[in-house]
Formats: structure tokens, sequence, C-alpha cells
């Protein structure tokens, strides 16, 4: 089983939402097999712990937009490891040593990884004179 059309479609809304605060390594990992409760896993780390808040804000902020409203957070206040579930989407946000010590990646490592596409805005074409 693969990751449904509706849990792609948040998880390019939580990944346009975390580049927007400049979130990194950004992995989504296709969850459908192990787990009953949730589509893909979307990990990514922040520079610190507002950065890592910004981030969880952002992409909050943005799936509420689509319509797709939290069932679950924790940890926003310590800013360590945010956790928010939008049911086919659960996103975790880290600071980067937690990234390192919780190591999500390597715990799902048999899960298949989705490629994460960030497009960038076009840029104008400069006038030739």
């Amino acid at each position: 089983m693969t990751a449904s059309p509706r849990a792609n479609e948040l998880l390019s809304i939580v990944a346009h939402a975390a580049d927007a605060k400049q979130a990194t390594d950004m992995v989504a990992l296709d969850v459908t097999g192990p787990t009953p409760y949730a589509d893909i896993f979307f990990l990514a780390t922040g520079r610190n712990e507002r950065n890592v808040q910004a981030i969880a804000s952002e992409i909050e902020e943005k799936m509420i937009e689509a319509g797709a409203k939290p069932m679950r957070r924790e940890g926003r206040a310590e800013g360590r490891w945010i956790l928010l579930d939008f049911g086919h989407v659960v996103a975790h946000i880290f600071h980067e040593e937690d990234r390192l010590y919780y190591s999500l990646d390597r715990l799902w490592s048999d899960c298949p990884v989705i490629p994460i596409e960030i497009v960038a805005p076009a840029q104008p074409e400069a006038d030739s004179v």
C-alpha cells in the first residue's frame, strides 16, 4: 500500500511551509505499511528552539488554511521535538541534537522515502536594453 493522494497533497504543503522557515534535512517516509494511523511521516530539522517553533507554526498555519486541522500537538513549549499530527501526515520537527539522538530516520529506515520537491518561484526576466 502507498500513501494516499490526499496525504501526498498535504506533504507538499508541509514541505513548502517548512522550507519557508529554513528547515533542513527534510525527509518524507511512506509509513502506510507498518502504521495504521498515518500515511506519511515528515521529518525536518531546525537550527535552534526558536527556529523549530517557527517551522512548526508555519506548518500548522498552512495546513489549517488547507483544511487539515491538527489532531495532536506535542513539544511546542520546549522547541526541541515538535510533533504535529494531521491524520494522514505526521510532522516531526527536531532541533539538530534531538534529531540525531532519536534517529527516527534510522528507526523507520525500512519505509520507502517519498521525494520532496520544493519548486522555487520563477524569477522575473531582466529587461534588455
